[in-house]
């Protein structure tokens, strides 16, 4: 199949409702595990709790506030299709600290805890953010141009997400030893905190 019958069949305004679809559905699901840290289970004392347990300094409200208020942020600007790239990065920093502290040792897959989840929320935004939002974004109704410059839209993304996840876990995150470890059984990034007061820490 050549390239112009694929122009044909699949027009702009086709996958950019696909875009659409996407972002909605990816933007939401991490925008609700911010809406629940602040208001569901252990609320924001539960997940500054958490934080605490698995060693982010300086202390755990920080980080709960910072992570609550990243996911909903990130999420819903993601949604909308308002500075795409810069929500994506988001989605990629707190997919990178999330992975680190809690997902990596476990592996990859997340019926074991691992950071499958955490890998493909990142990936997503990541190529969301190269391909463009689509038309049917608020970065294309206000003309936001650099939403739809594939190489400076990876390195905002991809580049700065990193940057920033990276730079959180060096001046932030002191583990604590063996006997100090977080609390056994606490669920994966993204888990509901159900009853407990502990709630687990990112999307």
């Amino acid at each position: 199949m050549d390239v112009a019958t694929v122009d044909r069949i699949g027009t702009y305004a086709e996958v950019s409702a696909a875009l659409l679809a996407l972002r909605i559905v990816v933007g939401l699901t991490l925008a609700a595990h911010g809406w629940n840290k602040v208001f569901g289970g252990g609320r924001i004392p539960g997940t500054a709790r958490w934080f605490d347990k698995i060693g982010m300094r300086p202390n755990g409200r920080i980080h709960a506030v910072m992570a609550a208020g990243t996911e909903i942020g990130a999420g819903t600007l993601f949604a909308l299709g308002l500075l795409t790239p810069l929500a994506a990065a988001g989605f990629v920093g707190l997919m990178t600290v999330a992975a680190w502290t809690v997902h990596a040792r476990n592996g990859f897959f997340i019926a074991k805890e691992g950071f499958e989840y955490n890998l493909v929320l990142a990936v997503v935004a990541v190529v969301v953010a190269v391909a463009g939002p689509g038309r049917y974004s608020l970065d294309w109704v206000f003309g936001l141009g650099a939403a739809f410059n594939p190489a400076l839209d990876l390195a905002l993304s991809a580049g700065l997400g990193l940057l920033a996840g990276i730079g959180l876990l060096a001046a932030c995150f002191r583990p604590p030893g063996p006997a100090g470890a977080g609390p056994a059984g606490a669920g994966p990034a993204g888990a509901q905190p159900g009853p407990s007061p502990v709630e687990p820490p990112l999307a």
